[in-house]
């Protein structure tokens, strides 16, 4: 690739209460920068998000930071990033994360991190893009989820010729491998977990 690959990853500005979502986050950080990759994520330093943040330069790779002004003094900037954008509002900062990544992981997070990962899967169902999409299920935090896109397959709201496009993994060390595979190839299929979407060029 000409230029270091850019995984955005949607996580919570919490910790959560269970102890493997940290460890997730910190894996998933640690494995980003050994593969000499940069992280576009949403600027934080608390939570999830500074704890994955501070993996990736720790482990030597890059972090894009971006942050609506109005989230810059509750949210707590971290400082140490590589390049930090701040942008005029939320939607400013959705478009910027989306045009900077090859592609998105989602870690355990609250509404914003649903919100943010349900716009992509949804621009990736109506064929606005086709980068990868992974749902580090840590501690079957995302099987909600999973369950609720299946009934609604069952009720006929996701139709087969629309699905929706995404892999899941409960191993966090197994989103890089994956994503770097799922780029390199840009088609994809399901994950070791056995769930997921069609792999793209079959939509």
């Amino acid at each position: 690739m000409s230029k270091p690959l850019s995984i955005c990853v949607y996580c919570g500005s919490s910790f959560g209460t269970d102890p493997a979502f940290r460890e997730a986050a910190e894996a998933l950080g640690t494995a980003i920068g050994k593969a000499g990759y940069r992280l576009v994520y949403g600027g934080g330093a608390v939570g999830l998000m500074g704890v994955v943040a501070q993996a990736t330069l720790a482990a030597g790779g890059t972090v894009l930071g971006i942050i609506p002004q109005f989230l810059v003094d509750r949210e707590v900037m971290l400082p140490d990033v590589t390049e930090l954008v701040v942008t005029a509002d939320m939607h400013e900062r959705k478009r910027l994360m989306y045009e900077a990544a090859d592609a998105f992981v989602a870690l355990p997070g609250g509404i914003g991190t649903l919100e943010e990962l349900v716009e992509q899967l949804t621009w990736a169902q109506l064929g606005r893009h086709a980068k990868p999409i992974v749902l580090a299920d840590i501690g079957g935090f995302w099987t909600p989820l999973i369950d609720l896109l299946q009934h609604m397959r069952d009720l006929g709201f996701i139709r087969p010729q629309a699905e929706v496009a995404y892999m899941v993994t409960t191993n966090p060390d197994h989103v890089v491998p994956l994503v770097t595979d799922m780029v390199r190839r840009r088609s994809w299929v399901k994950t070791d977990s056995g769930e997921g979407g069609l792999p793209i060029d079959q939509m």
